[in-house]
């Protein structure tokens, strides 16, 4: 029976193994130390017989709640995991009083798509906009010209 709770740093060697091995991009330990210092609780990990099976990430900014970065190694998928974990993130989301949680999911990646869909989450025709902070430009370089 898998057991779903709030990451630990004795984890996190665990968790980039995992994201790594599920082609996820991995948080460095600045980044997540700052996420922890925000909201720890929705960070989750899942074992199964005392392994590290899954992981799923939550951010809550007081407005709107994300999901980000669901991973479930290829041993332990479709067993349920990821919606025990994503049913386990949602409960801790509604005692935050979290009214909407959003996440994306590659256009390509229909699998991905039919299963949040599955959960209730739908496609929206919002167009994702990013902006890299903190980015020098080459000396003389249009405004649109970055280094990342």
């Amino acid at each position: 029976m898998p057991h779903i709770r709030e990451f630990a740093w004795p984890d996190y060697d665990s968790v980039v193994a995992l994201w790594t091995a599920t082609g996820r991009d991995v948080l460095g330990r600045a980044e997540l130390t700052a996420k922890l210092t925000r909201d720890p609780q929705l960070f989750l990990v899942a074992e199964v017989d005392q392994t590290l099976a899954g992981v799923v990430l939550g951010t809550y900014d007081g407005r709107r709640g994300m999901i980000l970065r669901l991973a479930v190694g290829p041993e332990h998928r479709r067993r349920g995991l990821a919606s025990l974990l994503v049913a386990e993130l949602e409960k801790r989301f509604a005692a935050l009083d979290c009214p909407r949680v959003n996440l994306l999911v590659l256009p390509e990646d229909t699998s991905a798509l039919r299963f949040w869909q599955a959960l209730g989450y739908l496609p929206q025709p919002d167009v994702l906009c990013t902006k890299p902070m903190g980015v020098t430009r080459p000396s003389g370089a249009a405004p649109d010209t970055l280094l990342t």
